[in-house]
C-alpha cells in the first residue's frame, strides 16, 4: 500500500501551543503524504546531536538537553516517530513495525544529510536509532546509549517488559481500561515520579480525572498533546510499540536485523557512552553494565536516582556528562 493511501490523523497545531519548556519551531519531512516532525535547533554547519525517542514519548522528552547541546556547538535534531508527537498518526495497526520506523528515520538522516552525528538513544530509540549507525557508520562520530536494548540471543526480557506487553495487549489493563485521552500523559507523570500511582492512575481507572500539582499537570498535558481530540484511532502508534517487543512476534520486532545491529555496535571503534538511569525495572542497571562490558573502550555514567525516562528528569546532567567525555 502506497504511503499516500495510508489512513492517518493529524493533531491540530493548537494542541502544542504553550507547552512548558518547549519553544522549538516545528519542521516536517514528507514521507509520501505523511508528515514526520522533527526539531531542528542550532547552526546547520556544525556537528549534529540526533536524539531518538521511544514509547510513549516524543521530542518533548529531550527539551532539557537541546539548549545545552546547542550552546556547546551542536545542531540538535529530535524527530517524532510517525504515530507520536507532531508527526501524523497512522490509524492502521498493521502499518506499524520496527523496520518501518527505522526506514523513516533513515530517510530523515539522508534527506538532511546529517554527518558528524552524536547519536542519543533510549527505549525504542535504541533499535531504531542504532540501526542507523549499523547501516551508515560513516555519518556517525559518537554513540550515547541510555536505558535501551537490541534483541540478541540470550537477552533476558525482564518481568516489567513482559508485564508491559500484557497490559497493552487486547484485554490488558492499559489497552482496555485506560481512556485514550488520558493514557500516556498520566503514565508519564507516574513514570517520571511526579505523582504516585494511587493518586494519578487509580482515579483514571475509576473514570475520574486525576488531581495533579501544577508542574505535574503541565507535564501530563505535554505528553497528552500529540493525541488531543484524536480518540482511540489516534493512539494506534503507542498501542503497537509494546506489541512489537520481540518476545512473541519476531517479525514485527525486526529480530534478525536487531541482532546484527547489536554485533555492529559492540564492534565499533567510535566513542560510546552509556548513561543509565539505575532506578529502572524495564532496563535495569545490571543489563546496562553487561552491555557496557562488551565494549571495552565505552564509558559508564550511572544516575542512581534516575528511572527509565532519564532525559525528562535528568536532561541537563546527561548533556553535561556527554560533553565532558567529548572535550
Amino acid at each position: 500500500m502506497a504511503e499516500s493511501s495510508i489512513p492517518f490523523l493529524r493533531t491540530p497545531d493548537a494542541a502544542f501551543e504553550g507547552l512548558e519548556g518547549f519553544p522549538f519551531a516545528p519542521n516536517y519531512l514528507d514521507l509520501g503524504g505523511l508528515r514526520l516532525h522533527y526539531v531542528d535547533e542550532g547552526p546547520k554547519n556544525v556537528p549534529v546531536a540526533l536524539m531518538v525517542h521511544g514509547m510513549p514519548t516524543w521530542s518533548y522528552l529531550y527539551r532539557h538537553m537541546i539548549p545545552p547541546m546547542v550552546a556547546a556547538g551542536y545542531r540538535c535534531i529530535a524527530p517524532d516517530h510517525v504515530g507520536f508527537g507532531r508527526s501524523d498518526k497512522v490509524t492502521l495497526p498493521a502499518w506499524y513495525d520496527i523496520a518501518r520506523h527505522t526506514a523513516n528515520l533513515r530517510r530523515l538522516i539522508e534527506v538532511l544529510d546529517l554527518r558528524e552525528v552524536t547519536l542519543f538513544v533510549q527505549d525504542w530509540g535504541g533499535p531504531t536509532g542504532l540501526a542507523q549507525y549499523a547501516a551508515m557508520p560513516e555519518r556517525f562520530s559518537r554513540l550515547v546509549i541510555m536505558n535501551t536494548w537490541l534483541h540478541h540471543d540470550g537477552f533476558d526480557y525482564t518481568p516489567a517488559i513482559r508485564q508491559w506487553i500484557e497490559q497493552n495487549s487486547p484485554g490488558g489493563l492499559f489497552r482496555e481500561m485506560v481512556p485514550a485521552r488520558f493514557n500516556w500523559g498520566t503514565l508519564m507523570v507516574v513514570g517520571t515520579r511526579r505523582a504516585e500511582p494511587q493518586t494519578a492512575l487509580l482515579p483514571l481507572l475509576q473514570g475520574d480525572t486525576p488531581s495533579l500539582p501544577p508542574e505535574a499537570d503541565a507535564i501530563r498535558r505535554a505528553y497528552d498533546a500529540p493525541f488531543a481530540g484524536l480518540g482511540e484511532e489516534g493512539v494506534t502508534g503507542p498501542r503497537q510499540f509494546p506489541l512489537s517487543i520481540p518476545v512473541h512476534d519476531h517479525a514485527r520486532g525486526n529480530v534478525d536485523a536487531q541482532s546484527a545491529h547489536f554485533a555492529a555496535v559492540n564492534a565499533t571503534r567510535l566513542p560510546v557512552h552509556f548513561v543509565w538511569g539505575c532506578a529502572d525495572d524495564v532496563f535495569p542497571a545490571e543489563w546496562g553494565r553487561r552491555w557496557h562490558a562488551l565494549i571495552p573502550h565505552a564509558t559508564w555514567d550511572a544516575f542512581e536516582d534516575a528511572g527509565h525516562f532519564l532525559q525528562d528528569t535528568h536532561g541537563e546532567r546527561i548533556a553535561e556528562a556527554v560533553l565532558s567525555h567529548a572535550r
